[in-house]
């Protein structure tokens, strides 16, 4: 078996057959498998699954995707290990590009790309939010990051590194927190942009809002651990960053103008470095879609307060419990 493709799902029965038939038709001519790990689903996810001969299905009580791949890694038999999101459809040559840059002996894991088709404002602005951080991985002379949505690993280094770290027990941050280990370790890490999968983005802004909320809580834990890319890694925009600390300081400095009416002023230029901050990606929106570069720097402001308070939170949870 060469390859070896693990789908961790919950609740997933309405779209898990979609990816699946997307991996069955792969342009691919080596030997590869599909396994299902079932992450304690409560729907029919694992009756879909069995009517699909070439899946395998593999159930666990609900512990989360991190474990979830583990699993399923542990009982595959190909020597390179890929991960993909049950809410994800591989385009044709998928599989083709992800293995690719394994010819190179020296590749550790590969990275693909986030494509969508949605037409609503707020996945538009998702996309290009990620389509930002990809430009960024191009630019850099080392990637050190990896999205399981489009993941792949030379089996063997996956299994000496542990897999992922289980103490995720959401999907934000297991996966950078492996690429963070291997890279540190001298692997070499391949982002390909033409390895494709399409995504469903969301189209509310309660749902993105959520979800940063999420992102942004266990960066803490993720940060404890890898301290120094806090500070800069291949993904994170370094205006994002600068967005949140000037953003902080500005609440900060206008909660305590109450008590100091001259801090009024520093909250307000702290204010005002912020929008600066965000230009960036509003210029960079700008050219690609106007109408989502117009209202980028709303979508960014109530991004940035929804990071602020899931960092806040995320540092409470580490001062107060044992991880």
């Amino acid at each position: 078996m060469y390859a070896s493709i693990v789908i961790p799902v919950r609740n997933g029965a309405r779209q898990i057959e979609t990816c699946i038939n997307a991996l069955q038709k792969q342009d691919f001519d080596r030997p590869y498998e599909i396994i299902v790990v079932d992450d304690g689903s409560t729907d029919n996810t694992a009756e879909v699954v069995s009517k699909i001969t070439k899946a395998k299905i593999v159930k666990q009580q609900p512990s989360g995707p991190a474990k979830a791949r583990n699993n399923g890694a542990r009982i595959a038999k190909g020597n390179i290990l890929l991960f993909i999101d049950s809410d994800c459809i591989a385009e044709k040559n998928w599989l083709k590009e992800m293995v690719r840059p394994f010819v190179d002996s020296k590749v550790s894991a590969v990275q693909g790309a986030y494509k969508t088709k949605q037409k609503s404002l707020v996945a538009r602005f998702v996309q290009l939010e990620i389509e930002e951080r990809y430009e960024k991985m191009l630019r850099s002379k080392e990637v050190d990051w990896i999205g399981t949505y489009s993941a792949a690993y030379r089996r063997e280094i996956f299994l000496q590194e542990g897999g992922f770290d289980e103490r995720f027990t959401k999907a934000s941050g297991e996966d950078p927190e492996l690429s963070y280990r291997i890279q540190k370790k001298g692997g070499k890490i391949i982002f390909n942009p033409k390895a494709i999968v399409h995504h469903t983005h969301p189209e509310k802004i309660s749902n993105y809002l959520k979800k940063k909320f999420q992102h942004a809580y266990w960066r803490i834990l993720l940060y404890k651990l890898h301290k120094d890319k806090a500070i800069k890694d291949s993904y994170t925009p370094q205006a994002l960053k600068a967005q949140i600390i000037f953003l902080g300081l500005a609440i900060f400095f206008g909660l305590s103008s109450f008590l100091e009416q001259r801090l009024l002023t520093a909250s307000f230029f702290s204010f005002l470095a912020m929008i600066v901050a965000m230009l960036p990606f509003t210029l960079f929106a700008m050219k690609r879609d106007s109408l989502v570069g117009l209202v980028s720097p709303i979508f960014l402001f109530l991004r940035d307060m929804v990071f602020i308070a899931g960092l806040s939170l995320g540092i409470i949870k580490i001062l107060f419990t044992q991880h």
